[in-house]
């Protein structure tokens, strides 16, 4: 049985606890017996999304719907602020990469006991690279609304215009064969191969793809310093500083690949479909193929985001608590989603929703189900920002030529392990607490 933490202990662990009087104070909650549930929103096009799915909740369960949206660079903190108060709404959004930090301190409950007391939900319909990622200690946290695989956009027309022939829409080309085609088609200060983010979370797919990983099997330990992982980073730093197939970076801060790609000067992009809706402004021919296949394979980074319930919902809340997280991630909820562009929905059901442009769409659920190239759950601890903000301190210096790819990872080695540790603690924290 868990056993739940004192909101003294949550505080705590949130490293919130100069705030968390203020936030019980400021705060009064959801109001009693609505559907309240907690998204995060950055643009009019997402709250036109969760506005529908709001009202989609009402016809479905009769009650009001309530909810509390947030833009994305403030939502986690916000979110810890309700939940340390008890204000927190009785369904909560949480990206993929977060959802061990939340389990592991027990702000969030496991959804085992209501999935196997429930005969009509259908985990099954989820696909298995998001229900790897809303696991955490073997224990199920999140039920997902979507997932992709990273992908690899391309300027169709750019392509067309130098004469080279389109990549395969099934087949996924070598490192080697990427990058000379990224050489070919780099014609500076004007015309570039290729772009994508300076940091850990586009350099992690092509560690996967070369066998390699951030942390060794058992997130004990860091595993940047493996031959894999050495290998996949030089690649991708060489296509900077050696090869100079990117445009150059103004700021590490700002530099962003999506505003290169549409430009229109650049001819492939690493991201994920997550940015569909964003390249369809794009004023040329444009289409998405499975990312570069390395040593191991096309197996870049998949991520994925679930609506999870918050370990203070209790009684009859909870049972409306289930009741709204099935409502928010049934096929209805993501036919919305899906027709909106926003994402690829989680359910296989609701994946035919997701239409054209691009015109090779259709390549994201087929990489998930496995029939073509392959996918990588995003291995994360339950420490990962931390993690994240390590890693974001030397390594993006690599890719200005400031320093080796082996002096910064010979330098960040030993602070990894030390976080790697923590992971461990907080694992076996969790576990007691399980117990």
């Amino acid at each position: 049985m868990q056993t739940q933490l004192s909101r003294r202990s949550v505080l705590k662990l949130t490293g919130l606890a100069g705030l968390g009087a203020a936030a019980a104070g400021c705060s009064s909650g959801p109001p009693s017996g609505a559907a309240s549930w907690a998204m995060w929103s950055s643009s009019p096009a997402e709250r036109k999304v969760w506005e529908d799915f709001s009202a989609y909740v009402e016809r479905e369960l009769k009650i009001k719907s309530v909810p509390n949206l947030t833009p994305s660079s403030g939502y986690p903190t916000k979110l810890d602020l309700q939940l340390v108060s008890g204000t927190a709404s009785l369904v909560t959004a949480l990206n993929g990469t977060l959802i061990p930090t939340y389990a592991a301190r027990g702000a969030h409950r496991p959804l085992d006991d209501l999935i196997a007391q429930d005969p009509d939900f259908a985990l099954d319909d989820f696909y298995q690279p998001i229900r790897t990622i809303s696991t955490f200690n073997e224990q199920t946290y999140g039920i997902g609304f979507d997932v992709a695989p990273t992908v690899l956009y391309y300027n169709k027309t750019l392509l067309q215009k130098q004469g080279i022939a389109l990549p395969s829409r099934t087949e996924p080309m070598t490192w080697a064969t990427f990058r000379d085609l990224a050489e070919e088609l780099t014609r500076p200060p004007d015309q570039y191969g290729f772009s994508c983010a300076p940091a850990i979370d586009d350099l992690v797919s092509w560690i996967y793809c070369a066998g390699g990983n951030v942390m060794n099997a058992d997130a004990t330990k860091s595993a940047l310093n493996a031959p894999e992982a050495m290998e996949a980073i030089q690649f991708v730093v060489d296509l900077f500083v050696k090869d100079k197939v990117t445009p150059p970076i103004a700021n590490l801060v700002t530099e962003s690949s999506l505003s290169n790609f549409l430009e229109g000067n650049v001819a492939f992009m690493q991201n994920g479909p997550w940015q569909v809706v964003n390249v369809r402004k794009a004023k040329f021919d444009w289409d998405i193929v499975p990312f570069p296949a390395g040593a191991a394979g096309s197996t870049p980074r998949v991520s994925g985001s679930s609506f999870a319930i918050p370990a203070k919902v209790r009684g009859d809340d909870l049972e409306l608590a289930w009741k709204l997280l099935k409502t928010l991630t049934s096929k209805g909820a993501l036919d919305i989603y899906a027709r909106a562009g926003r994402n690829n929905p989680a359910r296989l059901s609701a994946g035919s929703a997701f239409k054209p442009p691009p015109d090779n769409l259709g390549i994201v659920q087929d990489i998930l189900a496995g029939k073509v190239a392959g996918g990588h759950p995003f291995d994360v601890t339950t420490n990962w920002n931390q993690v994240k903000q390590l890693l974001g301190q030397d390594l993006p210096r690599t890719f200005l030529g400031q320093v080796t790819v082996k002096e910064a990872i010979d330098g960040l080695t030993p602070r990894l392990d030390v976080l790697m540790e923590q992971h461990q603690d907080n694992i076996r924290q969790a576990s007691a607490r399980k117990g």
